[in-house]
């Protein structure tokens, strides 16, 4: 259940800030993606479970790609 409760806290913020707010709440530790993610971001929901989102440059959506269990 605190997973869904942080995607939704996740998804408030970016509805009010855009996906630039997520970058200070420390919990969150937004960044960008490299190699074959390249163009997309990843926001921690937990210390598990991350969202993969990518932000459309010609008006404010961002698209959810993905809500994965990060693999260490």
């Amino acid at each position: 259940m605190k997973l869904k409760k942080n995607y939704l806290v996740c998804k408030r913020i970016v509805e009010l800030e855009g996906p630039q707010g997520l970058r200070y709440i420390k919990g969150f530790k937004d960044e960008s993606l490299k190699d074959k993610w390249k163009g997309f971001r990843s926001s921690r929901l937990n210390q598990q479970w991350r969202v993969i989102y990518q932000k459309d440059k010609r008006q404010m959506s961002v698209y959810v790609i993905e809500v994965n269990p990060h693999k260490y």
